[in-house]
């Protein structure tokens, strides 16, 4: 079983984690005309895969799954991970098998090759389960020092850290925020970052883990999934995968080298 992660909260990792926004920053020329929203899933535990899919589908949208392929059906925290079998469904379904290393590894610690080799020995492993490009990344534990940013930057479209915030012209697409679906308050803040984004006409991304009725810390129920896409629709957001959006954001062109 994986167990849960402790972060460095020491004064180093403070200030580690606050220079590296500053570094490696690749800016989103062209912010989003209207409000936009993507849906995803760290780690995928099994109940993401089924239940929060099952929630997507039924409105006719598709999110993005972040697959550490090395977690495939094993015991995690937050409950049994998905197996291939789920992903290559997923992927089938329209939805965005993207890249979360394979070991899940912390990428604040790890070197810019670590994490490279961690990366290249996932996509690998998700050639099987998906045909479509990996285009999207989300550091494991939302943590990165400047090495392994730097050289994921060069394979991927955006890579996503867990830094509330919403996306606008400026944005750094190397450390893009997201808002965690997670805990008590989980669906509250949720629903504050959507308002936020509403008026801001900015791209939320929004995460969360398991989707169970009694979920992990770092889940959320099948109701408060339904009730935040609900009011996004209220609020006319355009809803779609972050591989898809960012393509819509960056006029369609090929973005790093993902090969």
């Amino acid at each position: 079983m994986t167990l849960a992660y402790e972060p460095d909260r020491s004064l180093k990792g403070k200030l580690r984690r606050r220079l590296v926004r500053l570094a490696h920053r690749r800016p989103l020329t062209v912010g989003p005309k209207g409000p936009m929203l993507s849906i995803s899933f760290d780690d995928a535990p099994a109940t993401a895969a089924l239940a929060g899919a099952e929630i997507l589908e039924a409105r006719g949208l598709k999110g993005t799954y972040y697959v550490s392929a090395g977690l495939a059906g094993q015991e995690a925290p937050m409950g049994v991970c998905a197996t291939g079998a789920d992903y290559q469904r997923l992927s089938a379904a329209g939805h965005e098998i993207a890249c979360h290393t394979h070991s899940h590894i912390d990428c604040g610690q790890a070197t810019g090759p670590e994490a490279l080799a961690d990366c290249e020995r996932n996509r690998a492993r998700l050639a099987a389960w998906s045909e479509a490009p990996l285009r999207s990344f989300a550091f494991p534990y939302g943590d990165v020092s400047a090495g392994p940013k730097q050289a994921l930057s060069e394979k991927f479209t955006t890579l996503r850290g867990l830094h509330h915030g919403v996306i606008t012209a400026g944005s750094d697409l190397n450390q893009v925020p997201a808002v965690g679906i997670e805990g008590p308050g989980g669906e509250a803040t949720a629903m504050t970052w959507l308002e936020t984004a509403a008026s801001r006409r900015a791209w939320l991304i929004l995460y969360t883990h398991d989707v169970a009725d009694t979920p992990s810390a770092w889940g959320c129920t099948p109701a408060s999934l339904e009730r935040i896409i609900a009011r996004a629709i209220e609020l006319d957001f355009r809803i779609g995968p972050v591989g898809e959006i960012a393509d819509e954001l960056l006029g369609r062109v090929e973005g790093p080298d993902q090969g």
